[in-house]
């Protein structure tokens, strides 16, 4: 007999290995891609039954609590405390004084301003009045100052240049009056709000600074000062950040959620809907909250980490907490998830039971026998573990589950071909991992890939 010589017979070898792989991969390609139509048996895989329920959606995002009704309040008058009327954890009206800083540089300074409007009313109505002008001579005929007696009349005059300049000083000076009045009243530090005392930044004595620029400098433990407006008060309402001043309010009544929620997650959400508020130091503690509002503005944008150096935008939400609200604080941290879709009294089956996107959505029904069958159905709310189905099931109807093949394996279980081929080191000249046609050669070829 003929000995075929050895690059013949590692080539034959090869070529009959290579028809044994491709029919195994073709059996096991069938087998993991099968569509289910009139399959026999559910083998492993899992199945669940169609049954009537809630469908919930949700989206999840985190954030601190606070109220609008926070408060931090500053002198408009700077000066030497005289007096500090409170302490953090006194509850104090709206209106109720909290301190005085000395008021005789403030006082004074009013003093001059009314001196000062008194003459200027005084010099207006003198220009009023007008100038008397040289006397003009006029003869009597009417007999009653004596014949031939010359009667001397006068009609004043008013020079509209004058009477301009007179009005001009008496606004100047009583706008001077205002200020000064107002910066007497500033050296009263009183209430705006209703609430609990969180912090006083001073105590008698000391020195603090005004937001109107008057006073002296700050002293030890003293206010620096405010970015607030005339009337002394920032609030955390707009921003959800913790309100800062001499004296800060706190009030838990109407307390809000600023959350953050990601890009995707934000275009589902809208004013109205409903959400749950864990506060994380309390996890226990659930409250109910409602969505006032969601910006169209990013919160935040950077690095979300890796080397790829993709960004993280997040967007900001406001929500109102609707349940009692009297033992909350600022600034706890808390997570969120607004119900973004909900389907009560709906069909359901598990989400990983549904195939495909849009309306092309597909399950695999378990008939009696045991087969399986590839049914078409209409999704209506996707919710985070379960779908509901509109219409294409039945309840107590039996779907299979696909069974999701672990990464990296192809596919396949184990990570290699039925029967033992592949898997572990390359059995076809590959190195390492399942199958190993793109990369090696078969066995005794050399491996060209």
């Amino acid at each position: 007999m003929k000995v075929l010589p050895r690059r013949r017979r590692a080539v034959l070898i090869n070529s009959v290995l290579g028809v044994v792989v491709l029919a195994g991969a073709g059996g096991a390609y069938a087998a993991v891609h099968d569509d289910g139509s009139n399959a026999s048996g559910a083998g492993s895989a899992r199945t669940a039954t169609v049954t009537t329920g809630t469908v919930l959606a949700t989206v999840s995002g985190s954030g601190t609590l606070s109220s609008p009704s926070d408060a931090g309040v500053d002198f408009t008058t700077g000066g030497t405390l005289t007096e500090v009327d409170v302490k953090p954890g006194d509850k104090v009206t709206k209106g109720e004084v909290l301190a005085k800083v000395d008021p005789t540089a403030a006082k004074e300074t009013l003093a001059q301003a009314q001196a000062s409007l008194t003459a200027a009313d005084a010099n207006l109505t003198k220009v009023e009045e007008g100038e008397t002008p040289a006397s003009t001579g006029s003869t009597d005929t009417s007999g009653r100052g004596g014949s031939g007696t010359p009667v001397v009349t006068a009609t004043p005059t008013v020079d509209p240049a004058q009477l301009a300049s007179a009005q001009e000083q008496v606004t100047e000076a009583q706008n001077s009056v205002d200020s000064a009045q107002r910066a007497v009243d500033g050296c009263v530090l009183k209430a705006p709000v209703a609430g609990t005392v969180a912090s006083v930044a001073g105590e008698k004595g000391d020195t603090v600074a005004g937001t109107s620029g008057s006073g002296g400098g700050s002293g030890s433990g003293a206010s620096g000062g405010g970015s607030s407006s005339s009337s002394s008060t920032s609030s955390s309402a707009s921003g959800g950040s913790t309100p800062t001043g001499f004296v800060v309010l706190t009030n838990p009544s109407g307390m809000q959620v600023k959350a953050d929620f990601s890009e995707a997650d934000s275009l589902k959400i809208k004013p109205g809907q409903s959400a749950t508020v864990t506060l994380n130091a309390e996890s226990g503690t659930v409250l109910q909250a409602k969505v006032l509002s969601i910006s169209s503005l990013p919160v935040s944008s950077g690095s979300s980490g890796g080397s790829s150096g993709s960004s993280a935008v997040q967007y900001p939400a406001v929500l109102s907490i609707t349940g009692d609200t009297s033992d909350l604080r600022t600034g706890l941290s808390a997570s969120i998830q607004v119900t973004t879709g909900q389907a009560s009294n709906a069909l359901t089956v598990p989400t990983a039971a549904v195939s495909g996107t849009g309306s092309n959505r597909t399950v695999l029904v378990v008939n009696p026998d045991g087969s399986t069958t590839r049914t078409a159905v209409t999704v209506g709310v996707e919710g985070d573990t379960t779908d509901q189905i509109t219409s294409g099931l039945k309840a107590g109807q039996q779907v299979q589950i696909p069974q999701v093949a672990s990464a990296g394996n192809g596919g396949f279980p184990s990570g290699a071909f039925p029967g033992g081929l592949g898997g572990g080191a390359n059995r076809f000249g590959g190195a390492g991992g399942g199958g190993g046609f793109r990369t090696g050669g078969f066995a005794g070829g050399g491996g060209r890939g």
